[in-house]
């Protein structure tokens, strides 16, 4: 997909994210808005002709997959947004997010079609990577591993003993991606447990550092992927400045807004005006 294609799923696929949770009443809409992007980009972009992910939504399980894995896992409503526009399961199951017995649990289960990895607590996304990596490594395959992390999620020092491990195994095959959209569930990163400089921490622990200016940029993100691509013997971690609930101006940069689904009345301005964006794209 070029970006003009790519804006525009990913801005229906907020529009999709609000009207899950409005409808769950529960959910994370705001940090799902700050990663859309990027999940866009992995799963419909391509570099020179070739795309950046390989899955198929007829098997899930296909040996020759790419593996996506959300390790911030409370930004699911964005993941599920993807899988269900690829057909992994029916569209209609975004309306029953967090309902009792639904499939649409509040965070990622590997039950779910297209969900590589159950992450519920945080700081375990990278650790599941790299043991994908390091099998698929012994056996010489080429598959590819993308892992999303937030920055408050860097507090968790189980992230940083997996840096170590993926430096360690030289695991080329790792990308990470930091949504680094400075909030997390009660304040600001920096108030809470600071974590900057990250691409300087990274750095330290031996990694391929890039950084992107804007993680809503298709194009700076698509050029950030095929540097990815070219580092050898390296992890390759991809720092993204984002806006928590890009796309809402009344809920950007705010952290009360965490956790909490749009009212009635939120909503009657927030879909109005992702509807209108749309429309001019």
């Amino acid at each position: 997909m070029n970006t003009l294609e790519l804006k525009k799923l990913a801005t229906q696929f907020r529009i999709d994210i609000l009207w899950a949770v409005h409808k769950a009443n529960s959910g994370h809409a705001t940090t799902s808005l700050s990663c859309i992007d990027i999940i866009t980009l992995l799963y419909f972009g391509d570099i020179d002709g070739q795309k950046i992910m390989h899955v198929d939504a007829k098997k899930p399980q296909w040996e020759g997959r790419d593996y996506f894995i959300l390790s911030k896992g409370h930004g699911c409503p964005a993941l599920y947004s993807v899988l269900a526009h690829l057909d992994f399961f029916p569209k209609e199951e975004l309306n029953h997010l967090r309902q009792i017995n639904s499939l649409l649990e509040g965070h990622p289960v590997n039950k779910i079609p297209g969900i590589e990895a159950t992450t519920g607590p945080l700081g375990q996304g990278l650790s599941f990577g790299n043991g994908i990596a390091l099998a698929l490594k012994m056996d010489k395959k080429p598959n590819r591993i993308y892992v999303l992390m937030g920055d408050g999620e860097l507090q968790e020092g189980q992230v940083w003993e997996a840096a170590m491990t993926s430096t360690q195994y030289k695991l080329d095959n790792v990308t990470v991606f930091i949504d680094s959209n400075k909030l997390q569930q009660t304040n600001f990163v920096r108030a809470i447990k600071p974590v900057e400089p990250i691409g300087a921490k990274f750095a330290a622990f031996g990694w391929n550092v890039i950084n992107v200016a804007d993680g809503h940029n298709f194009d700076e993100l698509r050029d950030a992927v095929r540097r990815a691509w070219k580092m050898k013997m390296k992890p390759t971690v991809i720092v993204c400045e984002t806006v928590k609930g890009k796309g809402v101006p009344f809920a950007e940069h705010k952290a009360n807004y965490h956790g909490v689904a749009l009212s009635k009345e939120e909503m009657a301005v927030a879909i109005p005006i992702l509807e209108k964006e749309l429309k001019e794209l």
